[in-house]
């Protein structure tokens, strides 16, 4: 069964419940077909002995005074009366020679009603039903035996009997074609479902399985199997997207680390020159380096494999620490990075990837905001941890939503050297750890926000490397 195609394994399902179907009506039919038959013959012994008594016990001159009436009638319907010792008291013609019962059964005849199949007597070849019940008449015990013939009752079963042979076959046949047809008919959809899936490659992604209007198992199936194929081409197009930008974002370092390289291989080039030129290179290397380890964080946050090894940890001691880091920064810039409030009871959390975030915000609001950078932490109403980093300056509006997409920056911010993850990693940060990000613009400034869950971890994997720390 399990080699066949399923709409013949339904075929022959179904055919099989409906042979097992079939095969019950016709025993159950037959069998009351033959209840019905046994009881009209029943009933009309019964009425004929209860004539044939009555005729007894009023008159003298035995059965031969109905005269012509069915009583006496030669054919199917006969009637014998016997005495106590078996002897033929009186019976219709044919029939005045031999006793009908056997001596144990007219015993019981004598006690009661009693009704006996026999395969025939003489005279009639066919098989016939006594029904015998006692009477006093004229004296004397006597027994009243009543017969008819079970010639029609056998030929009205054996006509059903044949009936049920030829026509049972035939409505086998038929439903079996149905039900073949109703499987057909019910994986329609599906093999056009498949003949489309056939179809659907890599250069034709967008296309989509055909769906029926039905609301069914299989236009569910069908619509499911279209979201899939959505979100594969979403991930497929999201990577073709990080592909193409990974390397324009790569192609301008490694350019310019070409041609450093290439001056300092000239010979006319001084010891000044030569020196620029080498840390040029060193300074697009560290970003080839930075750019390459944000890659990879991307990508095992895509895989669902970015390490996050939470620990004990005090959220301000981070704040104060990244405030640290870039305090000679900003005092260059002649602006002003501090701690804006905090959480001093240890948490379970990331460091070094907490840190990471933050360090990103603050970069950010030193490279593209205005005045002083504030760092805080607190609690949500929800109980989630939010780290904030504001300052004075204003981001665009129509920038704000996609602000923490990978590879996006503002308009003014393009001719800065960035290439657009910094904040993106900030949301990926925050995710890993159970949490959100968002922007909130005011008169007063911009604050970058993300918030995290205490305990939160994503999938750990053995010997990762140590997460960037600036980008």
């Amino acid at each position: 069964m399990n080699r066949l195609p399923i709409r013949l394994r339904l075929t022959v399902i179904f055919a099989g419940v409906m042979l097992v179907a079939l095969l019950a009506f016709g025993v159950l039919l037959r069998v009351r077909v033959t209840s019905a038959l046994d009881g009209n013959i029943d009933q009309a012994l019964r009425a004929r002995a209860a004539d044939v008594a009555a005729l007894v016990a009023q008159s003298d001159e035995g059965l031969s005074a109905a005269g012509q009436s069915p009583l006496t009638e030669r054919g199917e319907a006969f009637t014998q009366v016997l005495d106590a010792r078996g002897g033929i008291f009186d019976a219709t013609p044919l029939l005045r020679t031999s006793p009908l019962l056997t001596s144990a059964q007219l015993q019981r005849a004598l006690a009661g009603r009693i009704t006996v199949d026999l395969p025939g007597i003489a005279g009639m070849d066919d098989d016939v039903r006594l029904l015998a019940t006692p009477v006093t008449a004229q004296g004397q015990r006597l027994v009243v035996v009543v017969g008819s013939t079970l010639e029609d009752r056998n030929d009205t079963l054996q006509t059903l009997t044949l009936f049920l042979f030829v026509a049972g076959p035939i409505a086998l046949a038929v439903t079996a074609a149905a039900g073949y047809w109703v499987a057909a008919a019910a994986l329609r959809p599906v093999e056009a479902m498949r003949q489309r899936a056939a179809r659907i490659s890599g250069e034709d992604a967008e296309e989509r399985l055909p769906v029926p209007a039905v609301r069914d198992e299989i236009h569910d199936l069908g619509a499911t199997l279209n979201d899939m194929l959505d979100r594969i081409d979403a991930a497929m197009r999201r990577q073709r997207e990080f592909v193409a930008d990974a390397s324009h974002e790569l192609r301008t370092p490694l350019a310019i680390l070409t041609t450093e390289l290439e001056l300092a291989r000239r010979d006319t080039m001084t010891e000044p020159e030569l020196r620029d030129a080498v840390n040029s290179a060193a300074d697009e290397t560290e970003r080839l380096v930075r750019l390459a380890e944000d890659l990879l964080l991307f990508a095992r946050a895509d895989a669902d494999r970015l390490p996050i090894r939470p620990e004990p940890t005090v959220p301000e001691v981070l704040t104060t620490r990244v405030v640290v880091r870039f305090a000679g920064r900003a005092e260059a810039a002649h602006r002003h990075v501090e701690v804006r409030g905090g959480v001093a009871e240890p948490v379970e959390l990331d460091p070094r990837r907490i840190e990471q975030a933050l360090g990103n915000m603050v970069d950010n609001a030193l490279r593209h905001g205005a005045g002083d950078v504030g760092v805080a932490t607190g609690r949500t109403p929800d109980g989630l941890l939010r780290f904030d980093v504001t300052d004075d300056g204003r981001m665009a509006e129509g920038f704000v939503d996609e602000a923490f997409e990978r590879f996006t920056r503002a308009d003014a911010a393009r001719g800065e050297g960035g290439a657009g993850l910094g904040l993106a990693i900030v949301r990926t940060i925050a995710e890993a750890h159970g949490g959100t990000c968002g922007i909130d613009v005011g008169t007063g400034g911009t604050c970058v926000w993300f918030t995290v869950r205490d305990g939160e971890a994503g999938a750990e994997p053995h010997h990762a490397p140590e997460a960037p720390q600036e980008t």
